[in-house]
């Protein structure tokens, strides 16, 4: 979709649209209405019982208008940026598939002018709100199929153009990890994950990619135990964007990239696996974070790593009460195969401290469906060895939107994963199996390394639509991340 921006409203547009504030009906004058046209628009507003809430609507039709064929009043609430936000979803909503081609949005229309982020945050919405699927989709019908294709911001405040060119980067980060979250499990696997992810660097990220024979040599028993029993082979995949120039890693963002679980020989039930294609939502995340920050030239050193493997149940695959060895040297019993996300994580993260020696390390995954139980869809699930660290993921998930809770560690619940034959089991009872997961994963992390984990198993995918995305992929993860980044990382 094609946002731009104008001095003035277009004469001619098939759909003018009033950003209107909560109970802001009475000042829409300033928006230089013919007086039946405002007067129209007001009894409009009183009949739909419209007050201007976020994301609310009154649509006027004009038989015989000049400047519009259509005029629709858009609430923007109280005008903060979630507000401006939740209204430019709720447009595209509206309109995506209506037949309707272009629309332009008047800001003159308000008392208060809104900020320049506020204005970026509402077209990246109304665009991001428009991101569909269809690839696969061979019979759509006419009303069925996108016809928005072009917004027009008239009379927006000074900033708002360089604030959307930002704006427009996180947004091609997004569809980045929605596309590969999206994606079939035949289309979507270990290699071609990679092959997806090599156009960054035509951005200036620096791409490395170790198959099975290096990983081997480097003693990735873990990560490599979940892959062998798949005829797709696992592979690791680095991103690295140096936005300062040469130097240290600042930080780095860890993926789990399982592009399909079958549970493996721990098989899961029938009903439902369709959906592990999602299972490397965390990898998808790093993978669309990394695209963000290079388009916007981030100034930060920043890796994104993926751990990427297929958990298959094939003759060859692993066993329950296999003992592996890790690239760190512990070694894990392995009680369930379907707990294999933490087996790759945790060389995938020793990997990226021996190579990188990151100080601070922010993984994601779709851990586990114990994080589902406690949180449902409304936040990722945190834990973090250092206070400032999740203080600062917790400020940029409410700063965007993508809503994180912290979880407890401690000494009692890192005991519950202690096996008598090795130095660890991947599970642990029943009880807690969120926080046992990131017990396992922490006991990977160097003294002195910040670290957080992210458990985004119920939010990478979504059963009915949000403010910036429809029913499917969410692209959770990449807001916080880039919001993350700028807030703590490039001052």
């Amino acid at each position: 979709m094609n946002v731009t921006f104008a001095a003035t409203r277009p004469a001619e547009t098939p759909v003018l649209v009033l950003p209107v504030e909560k109970d802001g009906v009475g000042r829409i004058a300033a928006a230089t209405l013919d007086e039946a046209t405002l007067a129209l628009a007001r009894g409009a507003a009183k009949a739909g019982r419209f007050e201007g809430e976020a994301g609310s609507l009154a649509e006027i039709f004009l038989p015989g208008g000049d400047e519009a064929n259509r005029l629709v009043l858009l609430g923007v609430g109280a005008g903060s940026e979630a507000d401006y936000e939740r209204a430019g979803g709720a447009l595209t909503a509206r309109f995506l598939t209506s037949g309707i081609t272009a629309v332009a949005v008047d800001f003159a229309a308000l008392a208060a002018q809104p900020s320049s982020r506020a204005v970026a945050r509402f077209a990246g919405a109304a665009v991001q709100r428009g991101w569909r699927f269809d690839e696969y989709r061979t019979k759509l019908t006419d009303k069925q199929k996108p016809t928005l294709d072009s917004i027009v911001l008239a009379n927006a405040p000074a900033g708002s153009e360089a604030a959307w060119d930002e704006m427009l980067a996180l947004t091609g980060g997004l569809e980045l990890t929605r596309t590969l979250v999206s994606e079939p499990p035949n289309i979507l696997y270990p290699d071609s994950f990679v092959e997806r992810c090599r156009h960054l660097a035509e951005l200036g990220v620096e791409i490395t990619v170790l198959d099975r024979a290096q990983m081997e040599e480097l003693g990735m028993g873990a990560l490599l135990g979940v892959a062998q029993g798949s005829v797709r082979e696992g592979r690791i995949l680095a991103m690295r964007w140096n936005g300062k120039g040469e130097g240290d890693v600042e930080l780095a963002l860890v993926g789990k990239g399982v592009t399909f679980d079958t549970g493996g020989i721990s098989i899961k039930p029938a009903a439902g696996m369709e959906d592990m294609k999602w299972d490397m939502g965390g990898a998808g995340a790093v993978a669309g974070t990394m695209k963000a920050l290079a388009a916007r030239k981030a100034k930060v050193n920043v890796v994104g790593v993926c751990g990427l493997v297929e958990n298959m149940p094939d003759g060859n695959a692993q066993r329950p009460g296999d003992v592996v060895k890790t690239m760190s040297g512990q070694t894990v019993e392995v009680i369930n195969t379907d707990a294999e996300g933490r087996l790759v994580l945790c060389d995938a993260i020793t990997w990226t401290q021996a190579t990188f020696k990151p100080k601070t390390i922010v993984d994601l995954a779709t851990l586990t469906g114990a994080m589902i139980i406690s949180l449902g869809s409304e936040h990722g699930g945190l834990f973090a060895n250092d206070d400032g660290l999740a203080e600062e993921l917790l400020a940029a998930g409410r700063a965007t939107g993508d809503l994180l809770w912290r979880f407890p560690l401690g000494d009692a619940y890192n005991k519950l994963i202690d096996s008598p034959i090795a130095d660890m089991k991947n599970v642990g009872p029943r009880g807690a199996g969120s926080i046992t997961a990131a017990q396992f994963i922490q006991r990977f992390v160097e003294p002195g390394v910040r670290w957080a984990h992210l458990d985004i198993a119920g939010m990478v995918w979504a059963d009915k639509p949000g403010s910036t995305y429809d029913k499917g992929a969410t692209g959770y993860g990449v807001r916080l991340l880039d919001r993350f980044v700028r807030d703590n990382f490039e001052g």
